[in-house]
C-alpha cells in the first residue's frame, strides 16, 4: 500500500523507534529515582549505546534488502531491548555497576540518574522534532495532490 510505503520511509521508522526507546528508559529511569530509598532495591538500567548499535545494524540491514531507505525496520533482540507480542520495543535492562552502597544495601548514584534523565528528555525531543517535520511533509504532499 502506498501509505505502509510513505510510513516506512526514510528516517521515520528509526525516528519512532528512537521515541519509543527514550520514552520507555524515562519510565525506566523515574522508577529507579522513585525507589532510591528503598532497602534492598535493584536499579534496572540500559544503555544508550546498544540502542544505538542495535538501531545502525537495523538501518543497513534494511538498506541492504530493500537497496534503498524504505521497507520495515527489522531490528533484532539484545540482552537488554526486547520484543513484546506485537513487535514493539521493551526495555528488559540490566542492574548497572558504579554508584554508591549506602547503609541499606541500596546501590544508588542520584547525580548519574538525573543526567540519565536530562539526556533521555534531550534525545526524545530531538527525535519527535524531526518525526514531526517528515511525517508534516509527508502530510503537505498528500495535501497537494487531492486538490
Amino acid at each position: 500500500m502506498l501509505i505502509d510505503q510513505l510510513t516506512n520511509a526514510g528516517a521515520l521508522p528509526s525516528l519512532e523507534l528512537t521515541m519509543r526507546f527514550a520514552a520507555q528508559r524515562q519510565r525506566l529511569i523515574a522508577h529507579n529515582v522513585a525507589n532510591l530509598d528503598t532497602p534492598n532495591f535493584e536499579q534496572r538500567g540500559v544503555s544508550p549505546r546498544e540502542f544505538q548499535r542495535t538501531l545502525d545494524r537495523a538501518v543497513r540491514d534494511r538498506r541492504e534488502r530493500t537497496g534503498g531507505m524504505h521497507g520495515e525496520l527489522d531490528w533484532a533482540e539484545t540482552a537488554e531491548l526486547g520484543k513484546d507480542r506485537s513487535g514493539e520495543l521493551v526495555i528488559t535492562g540490566r542492574t548497572p555497576s558504579g554508584g554508591v552502597l549506602y547503609h541499606d544495601r541500596n546501590n544508588r548514584d542520584l547525580e548519574r540518574l538525573m543526567q540519565a534523565l536530562a539526556e533521555t528528555t534531550a534525545a526524545f525531543r530531538v527525535a519527535s522534532d524531526l518525526y514531526r517535520s517528515q511525517r508534516g511533509m509527508i502530510l503537505g504532499a498528500i495535501a497537494e495532490r487531492v486538490m
